[in-house]
């Protein structure tokens, strides 16, 4: 937008009943040239109209962990019972919180519904979150509550070894808590949960949203399966392959087999999924399209954070309205600049960085 459509707009949003001529006046402008203005901001949909009413900004809503992610990283091959010389480094975590942030650094606007400890490790997960974007004005603060911690450990090729998540304050993520929340998520775009939420919340968002788009991350095998008696009202499930093996009780042997899994999704009520193969890339579904993808990754230091990256990104493609082709590699450009890095979210992720790898893996178009 140009500073003088933003002068425009603003003078919209004052007077939503203003004339050309007014508005000419006030910008001290022609009446042709603020014509050709209005003209260029309603194809761009940023008013629509008589009046001049401008369109309300879109935004999704992120629900789920958030926490204090504490990383190990050894120099040398780790073995049990022994310690290892290696680094070890904290940073804000949580997979909804991931996923809100790596959004808003994709350019769009998404508020974070979690719930974190009235402590010094919830202060900074606020002020973090916020720091890189994401609207944290419907964040939670528990009193009498530590803010939930994951440890993991990952070995020196960046892949994860073992991890222990202490996310105890979820439980006081109820029902009760978000019905506040409900005029602000029946406007949301879409709204992506991840599955550390109870079953209870889950019952709570399908009942009262039933026209909402919700994406979902399926985020561990133990934690899989509460999404199953929901999958009706699931437009696009992320899962890996063990995950949707968890969810539909299938034995994925071969690639050939990926098909029928998805049909299974399909049948039960989920329009898109995207099933992640790790390094075989993505396999991804529609009912009528599908195909699996691959884009390899020139640079692995964190698998930590590839899987939030991924997820954001399809909700970026969502919220644009992109085919699930499309979708599909932007969301594995979007995994790769995560596993680039050593830190769980990529400062460096954006949209043009996305495009240059597309760009020269020849897949932007």
């Amino acid at each position: 937008m140009t500073k003088r459509e933003q002068q425009i707009i603003n003078a919209i949003k004052n007077n939503p009943l203003i004339s050309q001529s007014q508005l000419a006046e006030i910008i001290g402008i022609s009446r042709s040239a603020i014509a050709s203005h209005i003209t260029n901001l309603i194809s761009k949909g940023i008013i629509e109209g008589r009046g001049y009413v401008v369109a309300a900004e879109k935004f999704c809503v992120a629900i789920g962990g958030a926490n204090m992610d504490i990383l190990g990283k050894p120099d040398t091959q780790i073995s049990a019972n022994s310690s290892a010389p290696g680094s070890v480094t904290s940073s804000p975590g949580g997979v909804a919180r991931n996923i809100a942030e790596n959004i808003a650094r994709l350019g769009n606007k998404c508020y974070l519904i979690a719930a974190v400890g009235d402590d010094s490790q919830g202060r900074q997960l606020i002020e973090l979150s916020h720091s890189a974007g994401v609207d944290t004005s419907q964040v939670l603060c528990i009193a009498g509550q530590s803010t939930s911690c994951y440890l993991s450990i990952i070995d020196s090729d960046g892949e994860m070894q073992l991890a222990i998540a202490d996310m105890k304050i979820l439980e006081k993520l109820t029902p009760e808590l978000l019905q506040k929340q409900l005029p602000l998520l029946k406007q949301a775009s879409l709204i992506v949960l991840d599955t550390n939420i109870s079953v209870q919340l889950m019952q709570f968002l399908f009942t009262h949203l039933a026209a909402t788009t919700f994406f979902v991350d399926t985020v561990s095998v133990a934690k899989a399966d509460k999404i199953t008696p929901f999958l009706q009202h699931v437009h696009s499930l992320k899962p890996n392959l063990l995950e949707a093996e968890q969810i539909s009780g299938m034995k994925i042997n071969h690639p050939r087999q990926l098909p029928e899994l998805a049909s299974w999704f399909h049948n039960r009520g989920v329009q898109r999924i995207y099933i992640s193969l790790g390094e075989q890339g993505l396999f991804y579904s529609d009912g009528q399209q599908q195909k699996s993808v691959k884009l390899p990754a020139l640079n692995i230091t964190n698998s930590n954070g590839a899987g939030d990256a991924m997820m954001a990104a399809l909700c970026h493609c969502q919220m644009l309205d992109i085919d699930i082709q499309k979708s599909a590699y932007f969301a594995l450009a979007a995994a790769n600049c995560a596993l680039a890095t050593k830190a769980t979210i990529n400062p460096e992720l954006s949209v043009p960085r996305i495009e240059k790898l597309l760009d020269q893996a020849n897949l932007k178009d």
